[in-house]
């Protein structure tokens, strides 16, 4: 049924009830208002369909990092805990780079933000729990699974605080520490364990675990602010120093992976307490 409405006004001698020269002064005429308007039918415009497509490139990379958390539980539960231990590590370079390539490519979606956060739950919740469980913390009956469970719930608060409060926090610090850092952290120490053939019967190691792993857990759910990194641009030129330390980064990194970035880690991972005592110690500059 067709649509009309009212527009603008005209005289009241082009609607004479005795004669119309069209169809919609007729019309007008039998409305009954003191005034007078030409009627015109409206024609419904259909909006397009959106567009139910996803962006490729930035979610393969997400895939790409989901496969890796996916083949660190695998292979934790075959004991080849060193290469679980990479996994996480490659999953940590994946999901890094997923988010830069959308922001460069201008294919940011909220598709892509979702699908990225679920990945992050199982490569650097699910799998370092798994992982670090089915090393050694299962020695320890029930205060193993405690403290596995006490870091994969830590990391599932940690991406939903996340996901809610992505505009509302600074954008230059993370609220609590990144999921892929605790993970990285728990990673790190498994390889330098099974890199350096540290007997895992030993009793310290499997409480050493357990410290790392509550500690994780406990510190990505804390408010301590831990830097993001979001502030430096690849697109854009920076200091030559920075590039320096980058250089002996990769010399650091190739002479001894496993100590290198569990020390990295483990000096990121207590940052975030380091610049909250700095606030607390200086209110009057960071009020």
């Amino acid at each position: 049924m067709p649509t009309f409405r009212r527009r603008g006004r005209i005289e009241r001698s082009r609607t004479s009830r005795s004669h119309f020269r069209h169809p919609e002064d007729r019309l007008a005429a039998e409305l009954g208002d003191p005034l007078d308007y030409e009627v015109e039918e409206i024609h419904p415009v259909h909006q397009r369909p959106r567009n139910k497509g996803i962006y490729l490139l930035p979610n393969a990379f997400t895939t790409a990092a989901l496969f890796s958390g996916f083949f660190a539980i695998v292979n934790a539960m075959n004991h080849e805990f060193g290469i679980a231990a990479i996994a996480i590590f490659a999953s940590l370079v994946l999901d890094g780079m997923d988010g830069r390539i959308a922001r460069m490519t201008n294919t940011q979606s909220a598709f892509g933000e979702q699908y990225d956060s679920l990945a992050d739950m199982v490569s650097f919740g699910v799998a370092p729990a798994l992982v670090a469980y089915e090393w050694v913390l299962k020695d320890l009956g029930k205060w193993g699974w405690l403290a596995a469970f006490t870091y994969c719930a830590g990391a599932a608060l940690r991406l939903a605080r996340f996901n809610v409060n992505t505009h509302v926090v600074d954008k230059r610090f993370f609220q609590g520490l990144p999921s892929p850092a605790a993970g990285s952290l728990l990673a790190g120490f498994i390889w330098l364990a099974d890199d350096n053939k540290i007997p895992v019967q030993d009793y310290a190691i499997p409480w050493v675990t357990f410290l790392i792993t509550v500690y994780a857990g406990l510190t990505m759910v804390s408010n301590a602010k831990f830097y993001s990194g979001k502030a430096l641009d690849v697109r854009y030129r920076v200091p030559f120093g920075v590039m320096v330390l980058m250089i002996l980064g990769f010399v650091l990194i190739s002479t001894n992976p496993p100590l290198t970035l569990f020390g990295f880690f483990v000096i990121y991972s207590v940052s975030g307490y380091v610049i909250w005592a700095w606030e607390m110690m200086n209110p009057k500059r960071f009020g």
